[in-house]
């Protein structure tokens, strides 16, 4: 089976290209176009389906995952930037705003699975808030979460919004819940990344909402009495704990050095005899590396939360 990746930006075009080479993402072929410029009909032929690739981080969270590459599955994370709290926060006046051309081709394509993500901004809340009335409109069941990388040992927070929609059995459209528009909040007091819509929207018999619980527990999320184990992981991102291992076991990045900072937090970086230091002049390619580091997801938070999806 041969994948299909969307990606415009030749640098990471380039890298995608790369990383089908040294087998580290799924097979298949890179078109280099705008997405406003693919038609259903360049995708009809192929079982996965990557806009907004990058460097290919949703194939390789799959993989992670153990998601079969022959198994349908479509993914995107439209860019953050309209939405991001760093940007022009032009939300959906912003050309970047390209959520309309993937729902064109889901609206033509009907696939089984999509995976997508953004920012967990005020703004991207709204987003997936409107990206959700949009798939229950064609049919499809959604569920959602606001994940950190930190949750998974990562030396940085980096909270993002993660949605998973499928067909709703029934093959109509999934109504909302009564009375507060389908969404009740969740989160930590004022802490705006936390004050995030948990979708609890169900059709008829209520698999929606089953849906996005189930989704939950298997994400072991952290209820009214658990809330400290995020704020654990939040500090241990800012580098306000010890090594890491005190708390939790960073798996991917227990290897490191704890650098202080000017702002008087201490920081991981790969341990020294990696060779990788926190400055690296003349690497070639350096702005390509860090733009494609930096519109990249976490490849290991997607893959806890495609295996939670899967288990429910």
């Amino acid at each position: 089976m041969v994948a299909y990746y969307n990606e415009n930006d030749r640098f990471a075009a380039a890298w995608l290209h790369n990383l089908i080479s040294a087998g580290m993402i799924a097979p298949g072929d890179v078109d280099e176009r705008s997405i406003e410029d693919v038609k259903p009909t360049d995708v009809a032929d192929y079982t996965q389906c990557h806009f907004f690739a990058g460097i290919g981080g949703w194939s390789y969270a799959l993989r992670l995952a153990e998601w079969p590459d022959d198994q349908p599955v479509w993914t995107g994370s439209c860019p953050c930037q309209p939405f991001s709290q760093a940007g022009r926060r032009q939300g959906t006046a912003d050309k970047r705003h390209l959520w309309p051309e993937f729902k064109r081709l889901i609206v033509e394509c009907k696939p089984p699975t999509i995976f997508g993500e953004q920012v967990a901004s005020k703004a991207g809340r709204e987003w997936l808030a409107g990206v959700r009335a949009d798939l229950e409109a064609l049919g499809y069941a959604v569920g959602a979460a606001d994940l950190c990388a930190a949750g998974v040992g990562a030396p940085h927070i980096r909270q993002r919004l993660w949605c998973v929609a499928q067909p709703d059995r029934r093959g109509r459209p999934c109504r909302r819940a009564e009375g507060d528009g389908g969404y009740r909040t969740v989160g930590r007091g004022n802490d705006a990344t936390d004050d995030v819509p948990e979708i609890t929207g169900a059709s008829a018999d209520g698999r929606v909402a089953e849906s996005q619980h189930a989704i939950g527990r298997a994400l072991d999320q952290p209820g009214e009495d658990e809330r400290d184990r995020t704020d654990t992981g939040r500090a241990q991102a800012h580098g306000q704990l010890g090594a890491c291992g005190e708390v939790h076991d960073a798996g991917f990045w227990s290897a490191h050095d704890l650098i202080s900072c000017l702002d008087g937090k201490a920081r991981r970086i790969p341990e020294a005899q990696s060779g990788i230091q926190p400055l690296a002049h003349g690497v070639p390619g350096r702005v390509g590396r860090l733009r494609g580091y930096g519109n990249a997801i976490v490849p290991q938070v997607a893959a806890e939360f495609i295996k939670a999806f899967m288990s429910s």
